[in-house]
């Protein structure tokens, strides 16, 4: 294998390499108005409204644009602030961190790696062994049970080992 072909690849064995503009434009024609509006314009969904705020079935949560798996579910806990909230990455490959300014507040926002869609924001107040917080919306995420097959919008025939 190459480098070049090795390097987009996380440790879990995905292709980290983006949606080129045809793939791309694929997916972002299959999102709602609300899902385009947190994915692609860095929004929020109200707290306490979301889908998996509440998922306690063991699987994966994928990116909704890209399919590519976040978080699992034995990584999720109850925060308490009315959105899904994980203490660790799938793979830390997969998330994306940038510093976030917005609302005169300094965060760090997380993006999927993949293809740069936003998925919330990650904060020090987790609890073991990372003591992270995670804090994702809803409306970012599919859920995919253990017993079913990940996503693969985009056709990569990656797969969760």
């Amino acid at each position: 294998m190459s480098d070049t072909l090795a390097s987009r690849r996380s440790t879990t064995g995905f292709d980290l390499s983006p949606p080129n503009a045809e793939e791309r434009a694929r997916l972002e024609a299959n999102l709602t108005r609300e899902e385009r509006e947190v994915l692609l314009h860095h929004g929020t969904e109200a707290p306490f409204c979301g889908g998996l705020l509440d998922n306690k079935t063991d699987g994966a949560y994928c990116c909704r644009l890209c399919g590519l798996p976040l978080f699992q579910a034995k990584t999720k806990f109850e925060s308490g602030t009315g959105w899904p909230s994980f203490f660790a990455p799938i793979d830390e490959a997969h998330i994306q961190s940038i510093k976030d300014t917005s609302y005169g507040m300094i965060r760090i926002e997380t993006l999927c790696a993949r293809c740069g869609s936003h998925q919330g924001h990650v904060f020090p107040d987790g609890p073991p062994p990372t003591r992270l917080r995670y804090c994702i919306n809803s409306i970012s995420l599919s859920f995919v049970p253990n017993d079913q097959r990940l996503p693969d919008p985009i056709g990569r025939g990656d797969k969760l080992s």
